[in-house]
């Protein structure tokens, strides 16, 4: 069975991995290597900080094949804000629901001055496959969509219940699992990494 590090500690996101892998993986993330460095994450562009992480990772286990991602979610109407810091928009140590809260402020005067202009944006996500601190491959997705003022569901993590995709009414947190995990920025970046994997496996 082909292993794959996932240089993550976020169990959500390990689970959706492992979802859209199928049994035919192990996929293991940091919580099992706790003695590994955590590099910052300096870099500008979703880009940079997944191959920060991916290198960092496969340098320190060299015989393990690493996957990391960086992701975030855009809104067009504040220049492509959070982006790059949407998991620490309200602070370094700031929660999910601190970072909705955030947004939502910031949203709701955009939205009250211009109530027929709806508020697109998007999530975005960059995969970067290493091993021994070489990168193999670079994929990535989006899933366009618009954005709510108050929360619709208890689902998914992060910005979801916030976010509705395009060609559908419901948020990301009141659509099923299934249902995301075909349309999400991470579902789409990991397929093309997939059709990667299958063609070009490293040995």
């Amino acid at each position: 069975m082909p292993q794959l590090l996932f240089a993550t500690s976020n169990a959500h996101k390990t689970d959706e991995v492992r979802q859209m892998l199928g049994p035919d993986w192990l996929v293991e993330n940091l919580q099992t290597y706790p003695h590994l460095p955590i590099p910052d994450e300096t870099g500008t562009t979703f880009e940079d900080n997944a191959r920060i992480k991916a290198e960092a990772a496969s340098i320190a286990l060299p015989d393990h094949l690493v996957l990391a991602d960086d992701s975030g979610l855009e809104v067009d109407a504040l220049n492509l804000a959070p982006g790059v810091i949407s998991a620490r928009y309200a602070g370094p140590n700031a929660t999910d629901a601190d970072n909705r809260a955030r947004l939502k402020a910031e949203l709701a005067p955009i939205a009250a001055a211009n109530p027929e202009l709806p508020l697109t944006g998007r999530f975005r996500c960059c995969m970067v496959l290493a091993k021994a601190g070489r990168t193999l491959a670079i994929e990535n997705g989006t899933v366009e969509g618009r954005l709510l003022l108050d929360e619709q569901g208890s689902g998914g993590f992060g910005y979801d219940a916030l976010f509705i995709p395009d060609g559908y009414q419901d948020s990301f947190g009141l659509l099923p699992t299934e249902v995301k995990n075909q349309l999400s920025h991470r579902a789409r970046a990991l397929a093309a990494m997939i059709q990667w994997l299958n063609a070009d496996r490293p040995g």
